[in-house]
């Protein structure tokens, strides 16, 4: 597998539009982008490739990065920085078929699934497929399994990416707080690589209205208010499910501008071989 990050910034992205904050002056000093987030997954084997969320961004992305046009795409849920991107299937596929979870969520009462057919019907070029939680199945010569996550109050859905071929394995925690159900952390377990949702620093919870929660023994806060992981919650997953790789995603502009550009926190570009 070869994966390659398109976008790995959160809602805003960063640079973020209008803001003159350090660290998105030293983004566009380095040259470095972190847009909405958004993973191809190429499968060598079979010529074939998965997006894993499309991105807003997605018209950018495929123009600035090396990558095929995916055969499928996955929604991990209905944000619109992982979601609105799909309007661009309007004349670039003749079909594009779309994967998400079945579950009704008794917010919205639909599901993802029904979420993308309400919200892109005029578009005859997507072929939205029905799929459930925990249950594997495969797509692009690839097995794939959706995972409940925490990321309220919607639902929510990481992913597991195995090469049946090579036993190669990628992981994806999805938007979430560092509170992911232990049926989907045996899903995730020993991947190659994992890209784990690190919005912000720890640090920073002091300044968010719900603080900070699934402390450690030190009492650092693994989730950040009640929808995203911490760096260092995010670092603690990595070590439970014992990564041999890790990369932290939908990064945020608030991190210090002498920390946002530390490892292992992700740039748009970065490719692995799995």
């Amino acid at each position: 597998m070869r994966i390659t990050l398109l976008g790995t910034g959160d809602t805003t992205g960063t640079p973020t539009v209008g803001c003159d904050c350090d660290t998105c002056v030293a983004a566009r000093e380095r040259g470095a982008e972190r847009s909405r987030f958004s993973v191809h997954v190429e499968n060598e084997r079979t010529g074939e490739s998965l997006l894993v969320d499309v991105s807003p961004d997605f018209r950018y992305q495929f123009l600035t990065r090396d990558v095929p046009l995916p055969d499928a795409a996955l929604i991990t849920h209905v944000h619109f920085d992982h979601l609105d991107g799909l309007g661009n299937a309007y004349r670039v596929f003749d079909d594009l078929p779309v994967f998400a979870a079945d579950e009704t969520d008794p917010v919205t009462d639909e599901s993802v699934a029904d979420a993308i057919r309400r919200k892109f019907d005029y578009l005859d070029r997507v072929t939205v497929r029905d799929r459930t939680p925990l249950e594997p199945f495969r797509a692009c010569g690839l097995d794939l399994t959706l995972v409940p996550v925490d990321h309220p109050p919607l639902l929510c859905y990481g992913l597991a990416v195995e090469d049946p071929e090579t036993g190669a394995k990628l992981s994806l925690s999805g938007d979430t707080s560092y509170g992911i159900p232990e049926a989907s952390r045996a899903v995730l377990a020993d991947p190659d690589l994992l890209l784990a949702d690190a919005i912000v620093p720890a640090s920073l919870c002091q300044y968010h209205p719900a603080g900070g929660k699934h402390r450690d023994d030190e009492g650092v806060p693994r989730t950040f208010g009640s929808k995203h992981m911490t760096r260092e919650g995010a670092l603690s997953l990595a070590d439970e499910l014992n990564a041999a790789e890790t990369r932290l995603v939908h990064v945020a502009h608030f991190y210090p501008p002498e920390e946002a550009f530390e490892e292992p926190l992700a740039v748009d570009g970065e490719r692995y071989e799995l």
